[in-house]
Order: C-alpha cells, then sequence, then structure tokens
C-alpha cells in the first residue's frame, strides 16, 4: 500500500480503551434487567455493533422496557468515562507527526462520541471530521459510513485506509473499497481476533498501537506531505 491520502480511525478499542468500560456496564444495566450476560460476553458479542442493533438482539431475548434500560446505562456509562476513559496505549504517539488527513468513523452515536472521544485531548486531532453511523442510512459492516468519510474529505476509496479493531468495521472498509487495516490491543482478552480481522479483509493486522506505528510509516511517504481536508460537524 502506498500513495495514501487519508486514513479512517474506528474510535472504540482503536482510539479509546472504552470497550471494557461499556462492557462492564451494559453487563450490569441488562443484568438488572434480567437478561444475564458476563461484561465478558457482552465485549465479545457486542464489539462494534451500533446500539441499535445491540438492542434489537435484547429485544429478541425478552429485555423488557428497552427504552429505561438503556436510559440508566447512558447515565451509568457516561459517568464511567468521566472517572475512567483513557486513550488507548500508545495512540498519541502514532498520531503525533502525522501530517495526513484523517477522520473518525464509529458506529457510536453522535452523543456517545461527544462524551468519550469528546473528553480526551486525542479529540483535538480529528474534529471536526468525526463521524458516526446515525448519520447514514446502515452502521457497519455496511459501507455507508465509510462512504460518507470519502465524501465528506474529499478523498478516493483508493487512497484511503481503515483502521478498525472490529470484523464489521474490517467488513465495512472492503464494502466501501477501501484497504483496511485491523487493531488488536496487547491485553485484548477475546480469543481469535486477529484471526477474525484478517478473516473480514483486513490487508495486515497490527498488535497495539506499536506496530500500527510502524505499519504506518511504511504506507506514509516521507518525508510526510500536508493534506487539506474539508471540515464538517458531526
Amino acid at each position: 500500500m502506498t500513495n495514501v491520502d487519508l486514513l479512517i480511525f474506528d474510535c472504540d478499542g482503536v482510539l479509546i480503551d472504552s470497550e471494557p468500560i461499556a462492557a462492564r456496564t451494559l453487563a450490569h444495566a441488562i443484568s438488572n434487567a434480567g437478561i444475564k450476560m458476563t461484561p465478558r460476553e457482552v465485549l465479545v458479542e457486542f464489539t462494534g455493533k451500533a446500539e441499535v442493533e445491540v438492542r434489537s438482539i435484547l429485544v429478541e431475548r425478552g429485555l423488557s422496557d428497552v427504552d429505561s434500560v438503556f436510559a440508566g446505562w447512558h447515565v451509568e456509562i457516561f459517568a464511567a468515562f468521566r472517572r475512567e476513559l483513557r486513550e488507548m496505549d500508545g495512540i498519541s504517539e502514532v498520531l503525533r507527526g502525522l501530517d495526513i488527513a484523517k477522520c473518525v468513523a464509529s458506529n457510536s452515536s453522535v452523543n456517545r462520541l461527544r462524551m468519550s472521544l469528546g473528553l480526551l485531548d486525542i479529540w483535538a486531532n480529528f474534529a471536526p471530521n468525526v463521524f458516526s453511523a446515525e448519520m447514514v442510512a446502515a452502521p457497519k459492516p455496511a459501507p455507508d459510513l465509510i462512504e460518507l468519510c470519502l465524501s465528506r474529505m474529499g478523498m478516493s476509496s483508493a487512497r484511503s485506509v481503515v483502521i478498525d479493531d472490529s470484523p464489521a468495521g474490517i467488513r465495512a472498509a472492503r464494502a466501501a473499497g477501501v484497504k483496511a487495516i485491523g487493531f488488536v490491543a496487547h491485553d485484548d482478552p477475546r480469543q481469535g481476533r486477529l484471526e477474525a480481522l484478517l478473516a473480514a479483509g483486513a490487508q495486515e493486522v497490527a498488535i497495539g498501537a506499536g506496530e500500527l506505528q510502524r505499519i504506518l510509516h511504511r504506507l506514509i511517504p516521507s518525508p510526510y506531505r500536508a493534506r487539506q481536508a474539508i471540515g464538517v460537524e458531526a
């Protein structure tokens, strides 16, 4: 891969260490409502899914008063984000000096992005180019969100790369004709993540931020060239 003009980053599990917090708080909320799942089970099953998909699955399993349960979860998760949320280890070093257009493509809601990524300094690396699945007809793995990023940023699929930690995100990239790099944190407890990302279509998979940085340095010409991006509000 060469001649990269745009990097499209997933948010949860790539930029911010939000997935364990989300899994723990959602498991607590739905277990209190009668759907017993452990944080690990939530993490394995729901990672990368938009909230509308998660709600639908839980309703099919018998969750009643879903609006009330999720409203309570939002209060709990946003409070936990304010207390605990941090960047993924090493991601600031990856972003520092990347003189290239970049944006965020997340299945999270606009509000959740502002209440999570928006709490941290790395928000400034992307704002206002932070795009949510709420802005399109279908979340990842559909290509809609990646195509929105390309359109808003004024870039071509052939010269863009997606970085995502979920098979859904990798499939979305490939469906949009964009190359994809999988990402797995060193401490990810889920087995088979590397294999799942490769099977979904990732060209390669970075284990940790250090390896991601080495991959990006290989992809982006040196010296870095400044790209002009078209800013849009998320």
